[in-house]
């Protein structure tokens, strides 16, 4: 496999340019005519740390990658526009491999009108990922970070949590919770969904446009759990978030799976990362409407809570106990890689 053979492949089976790309792969750069403010991310997965290849195809794995970019450009409400892919590529993926997965980005690329517009290729340890991509709209002002929230604001989250930690416990020869859940007592339990949330993840990028334009005050993705992001979002806007544990919406079959791990559906809900749902606070008037526009995207939004003046996060059980959470933390040596 030679590289400039392969990415004269890579380039065949990129999906069309879009309305901003000047010029796409194949020159020292890219090309792009924006017409109004732009919002750029980075993202990088590694083999061994946000996957492993056991255990996804190379098709999801590509999709992922591009997904978990994505999800950054939702929580800032933007609409996708280009992205680039740095590949490291190991010793023991072949050529058909790398086209394997470009397939899963591109499929993905495709359904969200984003454009592949470059990237590299380079020899690695482990298979390699990093993303950049770029989102717009009209006005800077127009896109929604995390410093904007204030007291007063409602609390809310889009879809369901918990699934992809619990999907994660669910993968590998010697799962634990897949021994145990194989009863036939829970032959009612969305095993395939649950590990859906965790291989093949979704960026909740028209929920994002459709929050935008309710009026949300500040946003995040819960890519390192409730717990850590919203303590993000509370440090950037100098609040406090009062999250009623009560009203979380967990996703189905979570609490199966907590249950066959000995583990807290809270934790799995709160401190596994991956949902990538978007956490937002709004003015309380606006709320309803965002519910509907959010709803009409394909995603429900729960109010779980409210933000107040102090700082920091609180999410309070209902015997008014105060339940811990720091979310996944990349560099804790101590917590064992996903």
């Amino acid at each position: 496999m030679g590289e400039f053979e392969l990415l004269a492949k890579l380039r065949e089976k990129l999906p069309s340019e879009g309305p901003r790309l000047g010029l796409g792969s194949g020159d020292d750069a890219a090309i792009t005519v924006p017409a109004g403010a732009t919002a750029t991310s980075v993202d990088a997965l590694l083999d061994g740390v946000h996957f492993r290849r056991e255990w996804s195809s190379l098709a999801q794995i590509g999709q992922k990658a591009l997904a978990a970019a994505l999800s950054d450009l939702a929580a800032m409400g933007a609409e996708p526009g280009e992205a680039y892919v740095v590949l490291g590529v190991p010793a023991d993926l072949d050529e058909e491999g790398c086209l394997e997965l470009l397939d899963g980005m591109a499929a993905l690329a495709g359904g969200t009108g984003t454009t592949l517009a470059g990237g590299d290729i380079t020899r690695a340890p482990v298979l390699t990922l990093a993303m950049t991509v770029v989102g717009h709209a009209p006005n800077a002002d127009d896109f929604v970070t995390r410093s904007g929230a204030r007291p007063g604001d409602a609390l809310a989250v889009t879809g369901e949590l918990g699934g992809a930690a619990a999907g994660l416990l669910l993968l590998g020869p010697e799962s634990e919770a897949m021994s145990r859940l194989s009863s036939p007592g829970d032959h009612n339990l969305d095993i395939g969904g649950l590990v859906a949330r965790q291989l093949e993840p979704r960026p909740r990028l028209e929920a994002g446009r459709a929050l935008a334009a309710a009026g949300a005050t500040a946003m995040i993705d819960l890519s390192d759990g409730l717990g850590g992001d919203a303590g993000h979002l509370a440090g950037a806007s100098g609040v406090a978030l009062k999250i009623d544990a009560a009203a979380l919406p967990i996703e189905a079959g979570v609490a199966e799976v907590a249950a066959a791990t000995d583990r807290d559906p809270l934790d799995l809900a709160c401190s596994g990362g991956e949902d990538y749902e978007l956490l937002v606070t709004l003015p309380e008037d606006c709320l309803e409407q965002a519910a509907r526009a959010v709803e009409e995207a394909g995603s429900p939004l729960t109010r779980i809570g409210t933000v107040a003046t102090g700082a920091g996060v609180e999410i309070k059980l209902p015997d008014g106990r105060l339940f811990q959470s720091t979310g996944f933390d990349q560099l804790d040596r101590c917590r064992p890689h996903r």
